[in-house]
């Protein structure tokens, strides 16, 4: 069975390019503008992995973490925050949150391919 994949982010040429990505590794992907778009899939789906942006419209990076967190049935879920911040203090932040890893935009396919491969379960 293909592993679920969430991407959350504003931009749609980095939706387009993280799901070609994923897609053509063999994932299975779902793709949201924000925050508040991917809490519509976190529905009982089975979701393998987050990947979510930190500046979003109506619910930014840092909720949406928190938010899957904070539910039963996805809290152990793996987060990648995907970014163009770099500052330690939105690290640190995102982790506090519970984000699992950070990858920073612009990023190259096989670095993105390989963040996925180590904390997907």
């Amino acid at each position: 069975m293909k592993k679920t994949i969430l991407i959350a982010d504003d931009s749609e040429s980095v939706r387009e390019v993280v799901s070609f990505t994923l897609e053509n590794a063999g994932y299975n992907v779902l793709s949201s503008v924000d925050g508040e778009d991917a809490m519509k899939h976190l529905n009982g789906l089975d979701i393998h992995l987050v990947v979510t942006d930190l500046h979003m419209p109506k619910m930014d990076g840092i909720s949406l973490i928190r938010e899957i967190r904070s539910s039963e049935h996805y809290k152990g879920v793996p987060i990648l925050f995907l970014t163009t911040e770099s500052q330690n203090s939105k690290k640190e932040e995102a982790k506090i949150a519970g984000a699992t890893g950070w990858i920073v935009k612009p990023f190259m396919a096989d670095k993105l391919l390989s963040a996925v491969q180590k904390v997907i379960r």
